[in-house]
């Protein structure tokens, strides 16, 4: 290993992704890598059994992760600290770490989300809260990776975005496995906006599953809900090529088509007729694209760019109309060309 090679990470956040992740970098030789949980119970667990039942159970974690409920303790000597926390709770993480963050520390999010209140995306949320200070180092990993099939090291593909690429270069190379591929890019507004609003069409296609409405309609409603992506992101300066990469387009077909996706199963029940108010009842872990949906819903009208499909799983979630009316609104809209200058 060279000594300019990142070998210290710290991961913040024990749900299924940020427990995935850490165990992916702690199973290599090289890397001492650190997990932040919040729920005392998870951190004894992976600490004494290597294993974390409540959110990714089945997966046997490597004793090399060292659990921590500090943030002092888990970020002590680190270079990387990557955040994996829900992104309503992501600010409030943040101004935790704050006292606790170097100057020659690198700032990673695996957060997906668009803040409810401010409508930032997560590097602007951490810019507000850190100052500039980490702009050129901070990085975003997104791409088609449930948690559960990391951890079961199937073959997976993602992307690191990173403005400044020789970082972005280490951190590719850190997260690099016989079964983890990574890209790199230099987009991370648009990796970002791809991570988030595919949360809100798994929405809508599950909604349509659950009608049973049938393949065509979930293929038409990817197609659309892409072109959506591209629009709002064109418009916020992301690269266009961004959503038709792992971040984009391999992000939004795995959310909207995977059995294991939250967000879709959100709208499957939906379909079936069932309100929000019981669908989160009973959920532990958390399907961001409930809260994406009103963010993206505010973020498309304050930047003035038409997203029917996120107006109409809006009004679902938040307004309770009929999903068979907004399908007919949706498919009776003006005629339109299919592509945009």
């Amino acid at each position: 290993m060279k000594i300019s090679e990142i070998s210290r990470v710290a991961v913040i956040g024990a749900g299924s992704w940020g427990t995935a992740l850490a165990n992916l970098l702690a199973e290599k030789e090289s890397v001492d890598a650190s997990l932040w949980a919040r729920e005392e119970e998870v951190y004894t667990e992976i600490r004494e059994k290597h294993t974390n039942h409540l959110f990714l159970p089945d997966v046997k974690l490597t004793p090399a992760l060292k659990a921590s409920v500090s943030f002092e303790e888990a970020l002590q000597e680190k270079e990387v600290v990557l955040i994996a926390a829900p992104s309503h709770v992501f600010r409030e993480v943040l101004q935790g770490l704050k006292p606790h963050l170097k100057p020659d520390m690198s700032l990673m999010m695996a957060t997906k989300g668009i803040e409810n209140d401010s409508l930032m995306i997560m590097s602007q949320v951490a810019a507000q809260v850190l100052g500039h200070e980490f702009s050129n180092r901070f990085a975003c990993l997104a791409g088609p990776s449930f948690a559960k099939e990391v951890s079961r090291r199937l073959p997976t593909a993602v992307s690191i975005a990173c403005e400044d690429r020789n970082h972005g270069e280490k951190l590719q190379r850190l997260f690099s496995t016989g079964f983890f591929r990574v890209y790199l890019s230099g987009d991370v507004v648009g990796t970002q906006l791809g991570g988030a609003l595919k949360n809100v069409i798994a929405i809508a296609a599950g909604v349509c599953d659950g009608l049973n409405f049938g393949s065509n309609a979930r293929a038409a409603l990817i197609t659309r809900g892409l072109a959506e992506i591209t629009r709002l992101g064109v418009q916020m300066g992301s690269n266009p090529h961004t959503f038709a990469g792992l971040a984009g387009m391999g992000d939004l077909v795995l959310t909207c088509t995977g059995d294991l996706s939250r967000n879709r199963s959100v709208g499957v029940q939906v379909g079936k007729g069932k309100s929000l108010q019981e669908i989160t009842r009973g959920m532990k872990m958390v399907a961001e694209g409930i809260k994406t949906a009103k963010s993206a819903y505010e973020l498309r009208k304050k930047m003035k760019v038409a997203m029917p499909i996120v107006d109409q799983v809006y009004e679902i979630l938040y307004e309770d109309k009929d999903p068979h009316r907004a399908v007919k609104e949706l498919m009776t809209r003006d005629l339109k060309t299919e592509l945009e200058h």
